[in-house]
């Protein structure tokens, strides 16, 4: 029986964080033995708003290497950059006109980022286009997604129905996966928002290459509350339960254990055991991402996956255009 197919990435446009590590690569990680993988970089979604290009080709390889630093093997799963594959741009223009304006105007996603802005790209607007041609250029049937994407995964099912009806059978209907634990890490000063690589405040996310003292510092100013209880409990503890989940995700122990562990200790120690568990979560990764990036097998790798992503999603380009009545020579 086949595996069933995973399709998941992340944008370059930022440091990858805690967040990044617990709510998607660690699940990723473990996918990748049960499920045929297919995890790419979304360079062409970071640039519906303005890149310094130095810093996204930085920053694209960057992602690439975390990936396969966190334990993704090359040779289990496909990892490649989504620009290097160009039918996700010539199926995102055929999506694109699929989808109406009402159901882009629709997506959160586009009201927050464009609020308060005088003028917004084009893409920014047709990106979930975009994104629903990436995911059904594989037959995905299931898409790793945390809340702020399920819209977005609801237009791709929306498109393939539509796509499906009008030319005939061609696209799987993609699910979504929601993992059980940890799909969301908040912010370290408010932890009403996600934790995010793109918060102009540096305290409030940990990267995954922050340096120890670094990551000792930022716990140690990581807001609590005026209690001392080492308590989880999301509704009147929501900054004390967060810090919790993360170190029940860094330490591989149980919440309970650590309510029991820390009972009348206060917040000091607690604090400080979870940075020594954030470190040494991050340090084998991080010395595993130094050796890829100085070593040169980056590129191969990517090469590696280019290749294989390519002749699927030629494949289903094809099958489109065929349905769609182009000329396909």
């Amino acid at each position: 029986m086949s595996k069933l197919r995973v399709l998941s990435g992340m944008q370059p446009s930022g440091q990858l964080t805690l967040g990044n590590y617990i709510g998607a690569l660690k699940n990723y990680v473990k996918l990748q033995h049960t499920h045929d993988c297919y995890f790419m970089v979304v360079d062409l979604h970071a640039v519906t708003v303005p890149q310094d290009p130095e810093k996204l080709k930085d920053q694209s390889e960057a992602v690439a290497a975390l990936y396969l630093a966190a334990g993704i093997d090359p040779n289990v799963a496909t990892v490649f950059l989504q620009s290097t594959v160009p039918a996700h741009a010539e199926l995102g223009w055929l999506m694109t006109t699929l989808t109406y304006m009402g159901e882009l105007e629709r997506m959160t996603q586009f009201k927050d980022k464009s609020a308060g802005k005088e003028s917004v790209g084009a893409g920014l607007f047709t990106y979930p286009s975009l994104m629903a041609a990436d995911i059904l250029l594989y037959d995905t049937a299931l898409v790793p997604v945390g809340d702020d994407q399920t819209q977005h995964l609801e237009l791709t099912r929306d498109l393939a129905h539509r796509f499906n009806q009008r030319y005939g059978d061609t696209f799987a209907i993609p699910k979504g996966y929601f993992p059980e634990v940890g799909a969301r890490i908040m912010s370290l000063d408010d932890a009403s928002k996600k934790m995010s690589k793109s918060n102009p405040n540096a305290g409030s996310y940990i990267a995954m290459l922050d340096a120890p003292d670094v990551i000792r510092k930022k716990i140690s100013r990581a807001v609590t509350d005026s209690g001392r209880e080492v308590k989880f409990d999301p509704q009147s503890k929501p900054e004390v339960s967060n810090l919790i989940s993360i170190y029940a995700q860094c330490a591989d122990k149980t919440i309970a254990e650590i309510e029991a562990q820390y009972e009348g200790q206060g917040y000091g120690p607690f604090k400080k055991d979870l940075a020594e568990a954030v470190v040494a979560a991050l340090e084998p990764i991080q010395q595993r991402y130094a050796e890829i990036r100085s070593s040169g097998e980056l590129y191969d790798i990517l090469r590696q996956g280019k290749e294989r992503a390519g002749a699927q999603a030629e494949q289903m380009l094809k099958r489109v255009k065929e349905k769609m009545g182009y000329v396909v020579l």
